[in-house]
C-alpha cells in the first residue's frame, strides 16, 4: 500500500509481507489469500532504488536481499492458496513477488518483465530460482538477460499469468476465484499445495518432516 511510489518496496514493506505471511499461515480459518497493490498503476515496481542503493555491498546482501527472500519464502510456504491480482505493471521486484503466488491474474493493461540487468545488478529476490522453476529457464532469461517487458496478454501465452482480466475486473475475479478455493476442503488443498511445493523444490526438508509430524501424532 504505497501508490504514491508504484508500491515500490522499502526495508519496512519487506519485514512487514514476512511478519503478514506468518501471521496468515497460522489462522486456520483462512482458506484462500488475496495480494494486489494499491492504486491503479502498478501491482509493485520492484524494490525502492532509494531504500537501498546508500547501502554498502556487504549490507545490501547480507540486509536487503536476505530479507527479502526470507519474506517471499514466508509468502510462497502459507499453507492457504495465495492468488495475486496483478493491477498495474508487475516489473523486476515486483514480478518476484507475484512468483510467490500460486495463481496470477492479470489486468489486460499490464506489463510484466524483470530489468534489473538495465541498472546493474541481478533479480535478487529469487527472480532466476523460484521464477525458473515456475515459469521456466528460457523466458526468464528473456527477461533478465535482455530487459524484454511482456504485456499481458503475451504474458498468459507463456505462463507468466494464469488468466488475463479487463482493467479494473481483477479484485472481482479474484474474489470469485477464492470463494470456490474455499468451498473445498482446506486441509485437502493444504496438503495438495505443500505437495506440489515439494515437487517443484520449493520446500523439501520441512515438508517431509511436517508430513512425518502429523502422520505420527
Amino acid at each position: 500500500n504505497r501508490p504514491d511510489k508504484l508500491n515500490a518496496l522499502d526495508f519496512d514493506m519487506v519485514l512487514a509481507l514476512e511478519r503478514a505471511a506468518h501471521l496468515i499461515d497460522l489462522q486456520k480459518s483462512v482458506r484462500a489469500v488475496i495480494m494486489t497493490g494499491a492504486g491503479e498503476k502498478s501491482f509493485c515496481a520492484g524494490g525502492d532504488i532509494e531504500a537501498w542503493s546508500q547501502w554498502s555491498p556487504e549490507e545490501f546482501g547480507m540486509q536487503w536481499v536476505r530479507h527479502g527472500h526470507r519474506a517471499f519464502d514466508a509468502l510462497a510456504r502459507i499453507r492457504q492458496p495465495l492468488i495475486a491480482v496483478l493491477n498495474g505493471h508487475c516489473l523486476g521486484g515486483g514480478l518476484e513477488l507475484a512468483t510467490t503466488a500460486d495463481i496470477r491474474i492479470a489486468e489486460d493493461h499490464v506489463k510484466i518483465g524483470l530489468p534489473e540487468t538495465g541498472i546493474g545488478i541481478i533479480p535478487g529476490w529469487s527472480g532466476t530460482q523460484r521464477a525458473v522453476r515456475r515459469f521456466g529457464s528460457q523466458i526468464v532469461r528473456r527477461m533478465a538477460l535482455t530487459g524484454e517487458i511482456f504485456q499481458a496478454a503475451e504474458a498468459e501465452r507463456f505462463g507468466l499469468v494464469d488468466k488475463v482480466i479487463a482493467k479494473g475486473a481483477g479484485l472481482t475475479a479474484a474474489q470469485e476465484l477464492a470463494e470456490k478455493i474455499s468451498a473445498r476442503g482446506p486441509k485437502a488443498n493444504a496438503l495438495a499445495k505443500l505437495m506440489i511445493n515439494m515437487a517443484e523444490g520449493e520446500e523439501r526438508e520441512a515438508a517431509v518432516e511436517a508430513l512425518a509430524g502429523e502422520i505420527a501424532a
